[in-house]
């Protein structure tokens, strides 16, 4: 009987340890917001910024739609950190051209081999695309430039939910900086009659 209320309690005792095992909440990783604010502002000569998301729709599916920090929120934050309109006319617009990070499926190992290999089963391309136009008083495009940045990588098919979100937010931090770099040489090369200095 002692024996009996033994195992019945112990058993009683793994199964609370394993259900309380099962509810323990999962830690979304935590990333850091996307800022320019460190870098030198380029001062042109126009009065207003407006940014303008001008991607297709269907490139908001899929995988785009849960990146950590979106794509078109990333872009808008740039702006406001790099261009500052110190003009008493016109307009800079910034458009967003693309903004998508694609998920492609990859084949796997096959048969008994593919039990004991760990395949790349994934492969995100991320496509970022911003064209920044002066505008005058007379809402006239007086100067442009524009960049398009480009990243792909590769993950493995035992990737965590976090891991994955660590991936993107990798894919989406490479993306903005790549731009930033082009626009600003671009900006410097093709739109210095309007930098203000």
């Amino acid at each position: 009987m002692t024996f009996t209320i033994y195992w019945r309690g112990l058993l009683i005792g793994l199964f609370a340890i394993l259900l309380a095992a099962c509810t323990q909440p999962v830690s979304s990783p935590q990333f850091p917001q996307l800022t320019f604010t460190h870098l030198p502002s380029i001062q042109l000569d126009a009065r207003t910024l407006t940014v303008v998301d001008n991607y297709l729709s269907a490139e908001r599916s899929g995988v785009t739609q849960g990146i950590p920090i979106p794509l078109d929120v990333v872009v808008h934050q740039w702006a406001r950190d790099r261009l500052v309109p110190a003009g008493k006319n016109g307009e800079i617009v910034v458009t967003i051209t693309e903004a998508s990070i694609i998920e492609t499926t990859l084949e796997r190992t096959k048969g008994v081999r593919g039990f004991v290999t760990t395949d790349q089963s994934e492969r995100y391309d991320g496509r970022l695309g911003v064209k920044i136009e002066i505008r005058d008083a007379a809402a006239q495009r007086v100067g442009d430039v524009s960049a398009v940045a480009l990243r792909s990588r590769t993950v493995a098919e035992d990737l965590t939910l976090n891991e994955r979100d660590r991936v993107l937010f990798a894919i989406t931090e490479a993306m903005i900086n790549d731009l930033n770099s082009e626009l600003e040489k671009a900006i410097g090369q093709f739109l210095l009659p309007f930098v203000i200095r």
